[in-house]
């Protein structure tokens, strides 16, 4: 079990250190929406362009912990190329995963690729909101489409 919390801290430190998708998009076409973590000052704008019901393209500009910089990075990488359903499915199971209770069935763990890196924090309560402020972010924006804020608050 300590490998497997080797890997998933690897991935967390790389996602940090050199974070996919980490460049704004020209809003429009894309929509752009602040996300904001008052508690820590995680801040990060999450920029989404859906076309015809797909996510072509995700990105995100912004700074905070290496579990928030982290998790955007894995979710842009996750997004692009999936439907609005699947990217909310999606959403969902990461948000099982970092605050649901108990112990987390090995087997979803292992289906969810990357994402499991973040099942750890679960155990920090005080950073799941770190982890999930991008995805909470790019959840409001795909069900909105208007510029807002948004808020762990």
């Amino acid at each position: 079990m300590s490998d497997l919390r080797e890997l998933y801290q690897e991935i967390i430190l790389d996602h940090n250190r050199s974070p996919r998708n980490f460049h704004e998009m020209p809003v429009p076409p894309a929509r752009s929406i602040d996300g904001h973590n008052p508690l820590c000052g995680d801040h990060y704008t999450i920029y989404l362009l859906v076309e015809d019901g797909v996510v072509k393209d995700v990105s995100f500009t912004g700074s905070g912990c290496a579990i928030s910089k982290a998790s955007a990075s894995v979710m842009t990488t996750l997004l692009k190329g999936r439907t609005r359903d699947e990217a909310e499915a999606l959403f969902q199971r990461f948000h099982d995963l970092v605050t649901g209770g108990g112990e987390p069935d090995p087997d979803q763990i292992a289906a969810l690729g990357k994402l499991a890196a973040f099942a750890g924090v679960r155990e920090f309560p005080m950073r799941v909101k770190c982890a999930s402020l991008a995805w909470h972010t790019m959840h409001t924006a795909l069900a909105s489409g208007d510029a807002e804020k948004v808020s762990t608050e």
